[in-house]
């Protein structure tokens, strides 16, 4: 695979951070969290929630992008140069489709929102 050598890059760290944040949290969260907050026993949840988030979810984040500053190519691709010959592609691959996934629910999301306003 080759890359294309007029690749975007992030203009600012703020910009990279509010970027990877708001990809992070989304709307489920945005949404979501309040209510779960008042039926989950408010700062217990809160408390359970943070350390998922530094525990699990802040290595994959920092995983995510030590591969692709790593390869400079796609997910799939990403996989494929740093484990040749075996069939790690699968990963990079199943982060597409749940990329596609999570489009498509923010669809539903905003078709939702566009008739309720």
């Amino acid at each position: 695979m080759m890359t294309s050598p007029d690749r975007g890059h992030w203009g600012s760290r703020l910009g990279f951070i509010l970027a990877a944040a708001g990809s992070a949290v989304g709307l489920g969260n945005i949404w979501g969290f309040p209510t779960q907050v008042g039926r989950g026993g408010g700062a217990a949840f809160v408390v359970v929630y943070l350390f998922c988030i530094v525990l699990i979810c802040a290595p994959i984040l920092v995983a995510e992008i030590v591969l692709g500053r790593g390869s400079g190519q796609s997910p799939v691709g990403a996989f494929k140069r740093f484990s040749p010959g075996t069939r790690w592609w699968w990963v990079g691959a199943v982060g597409v489709v749940t990329s596609v996934g999570i489009v498509a629910f923010y669809s539903v999301i905003g078709g939702w929102t566009i008739a309720y306003v």
